[in-house]
């Protein structure tokens, strides 16, 4: 937005204080020149020599109005311009020195903008409105920092995983090309199996986009119909592991959007599926209600996890132990977009190992507010 120039704000304060000096000053003198003139009359009467109440002989000088005028005025006016000076200039002092934090933010915004997110202002001194704005800025420069590191690191491992399959799909046509007695049906079936691979990265690029936008309408939802819609859906995978899943829970209701929170649910439940033991594993679905939050746990059993491993498995493209690549391994951002739908929905997201082997992570919604009519 184009504005026109205008003084600076240490300017303004400058004049400021100069005029409330020379208003003070100015009160102050009339004030003083009120009592003056209210004790001396304008015209003195000088009684004659030898007349009573006579103080002594000789000529007596008594001052009236006129002579105050003139005394009093140029004293007056050399006190206002002492006022007006002094005013500007400990005016300008001041202002500068109240407005010198107000210069380090601007200073820290301006690199800020031309792309250092790691400078900080690190303001001294006891706590006061401009501490706190300058703490504020710091705290939002670290977010941006972290928020641009970690976009920085997402961009560089989606364009490897995408271009994992865009590179087989290419050695594989160039094979075709230079083989042509090859088995076409055979190249067909591993051209659809990457390509299935890719469409599968795309959409959930996509959906973690959507996520991190929140542009998504807000309804009533039951966390624990989910849940059963989900084991339901994949129970057929399950058993086909040899797996049990188990539901339980109360009515759990919260509110968000039904369709990612479905699929925040269908992700931490296949996780626990595949990622569990080879046989005779199980995987138990939760739902709770508190006072103020709705709870969703996923517990699975599997192999033991150390803590600094279960801390990255909430990043994009992170599949535990190692990166799995059969049919139902997924493209590695199952987690990663559970935390984003979480966080979308005002939640939070915790994974903690459980004893002896596999993983339990609870997800706590905000609660549902209970119906108008309940």
């Amino acid at each position: 937005m184009d504005r026109s120039p205008g003084l600076s704000v240490r300017l303004k304060l400058t004049l400021s204080y100069a005029g409330f000096i020379m208003l003070a000053g100015a009160l102050l003198l009339a004030v003083v020149w009120v009592f003056l003139l209210r004790y001396v009359p304008e015209v003195i009467y000088i009684a004659p020599s030898g007349a009573p109440g006579r103080l002594g002989p000789g000529p007596v000088s008594v001052p009236d109005r006129a002579d105050l005028v003139r005394a009093f005025a140029p004293k007056a006016v050399a006190m206002v311009a002492f006022l007006l000076v002094f005013g500007l200039l400990g005016g300008w002092i001041l202002a500068g020195n109240m407005l010198a934090p107000l210069t380090r933010i601007a200073n820290a915004t301006r690199l800020a903008a031309n792309g250092s997110l790691s400078h900080r202002i690190q303001l001294e001194g006891r706590t006061d409105e401009f501490r706190e704005l300058a703490d504020a800025f710091d705290t939002m420069l670290a977010r941006l920092e972290a928020h641009d590191a970690e976009q920085q690191r997402f961009a560089a491992n989606a364009s490897h995983e995408l271009r994992t399959p865009l590179a087989i799909t290419q050695t594989l046509l160039e094979v075709a090309r230079n083989d042509l007695d090859r088995d076409t049906g055979e190249l067909v079936e591993r051209l659809h199996f990457v390509n299935t691979r890719a469409i599968d990265l795309t959409e959930a690029l996509l959906l973690l986009s959507r996520a991190n936008q929140r542009s998504f309408n807000r309804e009533r939802v039951d966390l624990s119909l989910i849940a059963e819609e989900t084991a339901e859906t994949l129970l057929p995978l399950a058993e086909k592991r040899g797996l049990t899943i188990e539901t339980s829970g109360d009515i759990t209701p919260t509110v968000g959007s039904h369709a990612l929170l479905l699929q925040m649910t269908t992700n931490l439940v296949h996780n626990a599926i595949v990622h569990n033991l080879a046989e005779q594993g199980t995987v138990w679905v939760t739902t709770s209600v508190q006072p103020k939050t709705a709870v969703l746990a996923v517990e699975n059993t599997g192999e033991e996890l150390s803590p600094r491993l279960i801390s990255r498995l909430v990043e994009p493209f992170q599949r535990g132990t190692e990166r799995i690549r059969g049919d139902h391994a997924g493209v590695g951002l199952g987690l990663a977009i559970v935390k984003s739908i979480t966080q979308a929905h005002d939640g939070t997201l915790t994974l903690t190992p459980r004893p002896g082997g596999g993983l339990r992570i609870t997800v706590q919604l905000p609660a549902a507010p209970p119906h108008s009519g309940s």
